[in-house]
């Protein structure tokens, strides 16, 4: 793995990515390293101690605690999420192409636990092409730094869904409103439950809804500007994912689909966990029946291949979930490549952070870094080069 940081470097030169940290843990061995700054401002050096904000890696998090609640018994996959949420009783779903967000009938058939793990409840995104999408920007959802969980999720509800539930795949801000059953159910704080749940088992101190600068170095975040070719700050669209609330010390800040501040460390802590559903010392997180459902495939071959693309993006480029299918909070390698990593799971969030786990190779690896729009190379060739590898 020696020839990695020469491989990322030129990310780092060409002005793409400020900076880039990674662990990669082979077979029991670790191999970790990071190039380039903290931030450009003042060119302060990145170490292996930085935090950063997770964005959509804080969603298996949040899913492998509803997970645990299953194996509880104390929700069911089927469960209709009103029962937990009576807020979403009257809920109503867009005709089909419907021109306005008031063009909508009575849903046919609830939301469930399930849907919502599959981001097939109907649901959509405030960064999306759609209507219902429109709607949630236009209201505001999620923007705020300090509204509570159960506000959003209040506000949600009196939003039509996209879809019919269970016809169709479009990632979602469904992950936030299971975070807010978790709430519901163990009648405590998000904050609470991942950490007796999930952080405090896999010794991951570093992970939390909040951060306190005086003591934790954070990356800036940027947006790669494709025209001038830099890094700029992120508030060039209010309508990006960059737009939503991610304060460093909100009091009550709790999120599902984003939210979480982590280090590469302590995120590489889950994904071993993920390879066997035990802590390091032993501890049963998950049992290996509940991880092995997890991490395969669980929509219909119709829904697939799945895509994610902005408002603003007609058509994509290169679809890279091509190969893939979604589990219960992750995607799933479905396809047998020259690397013969079927069965490769893992997810990402919106600033280019990554993570991947092979269990049949024993290879968990995590790339941390700050850069919304940024360069889709970066981790094709962190991908690849792994691979390539063993």
């Amino acid at each position: 793995m020696e020839n990695l940081p020469r491989l990322l470097e030129k990310y780092i030169e060409s002005q793409k990515f400020p900076g880039i940290e990674w662990i990669i843990k082979l077979n029991e061995k670790k191999y970790s390293g990071c190039i380039g700054y903290l931030n450009l401002e003042n060119k302060k050096k990145l170490n292996e101690h930085c935090s950063y904000r997770i964005w959509s890696m804080t969603k298996p998090i949040i899913s492998i605690v509803i997970l645990q609640l299953i194996e509880e018994k104390k929700i069911k996959f089927e469960d209709p999420i009103k029962l937990y949420l009576p807020c979403f009783d009257n809920l109503k779903v867009l005709n089909e192409n419907a021109k306005s967000i008031k063009d909508t009938t009575n849903v046919k058939n609830d939301p469930t636990i399930k849907d919502l793990l599959l981001h097939t409840a109907g649901f959509s995104y405030n960064f999306l092409g759609d209507i219902v999408a429109e709607e949630y920007h236009n209201i505001g959802l999620f923007y705020s730094d300090h509204t509570s969980l159960e506000e959003e999720i209040d506000a949600l509800s009196n939003i039509p869904l996209l879809y019919e539930p269970g016809t169709r795949w479009v990632y979602s801000v469904s992950i936030d409103v299971l975070a807010r059953i978790i709430e519901v159910v163990e009648k405590n704080s998000l904050e609470f439950q991942l950490k007796k749940r999930i952080f405090e088992p896999l010794e991951m101190i570093n992970t939390s809804f909040s951060i306190n600068l005086n003591e934790r170095s954070l990356m800036n975040s940027y947006h790669y500007d494709n025209l001038s070719k830099k890094l700029v700050k992120p508030d060039v669209n209010p309508r990006y994912i960059s737009n939503y609330g991610y304060p460093t010390n909100g009091k009550n800040f709790a999120r599902g689909g984003i939210g979480l501040y982590s280090t590469a460390n302590d995120y590489l802590l889950f994904t071993e966990m993920l390879q066997t559903g035990l802590s390091q010392k032993g501890e049963k997180i998950i049992s290996a029946e509940m991880l092995k459902n997890a991490t395969q495939n669980q929509i219909p071959k119709t829904f697939l291949p799945f895509q994610i693309k902005n408002f603003d993006i007609n058509i994509l480029d290169e679809n890279v979930f091509e190969p893939y299918g979604w589990g219960y909070g992750f995607r799933v390698n479905l396809q047998k490549t020259n690397f013969n990593n079927k069965g490769e799971f893992g997810w990402g969030g919106a600033a280019n952070t990554y993570f991947l786990v092979d269990p049949k190779y024993k290879l968990s690896a995590v790339l941390m870094t700050q850069v919304f729009q940024g360069d889709p190379n970066l981790h094709k060739d962190f991908y690849n080069y792994i691979y390539s590898q063993l």
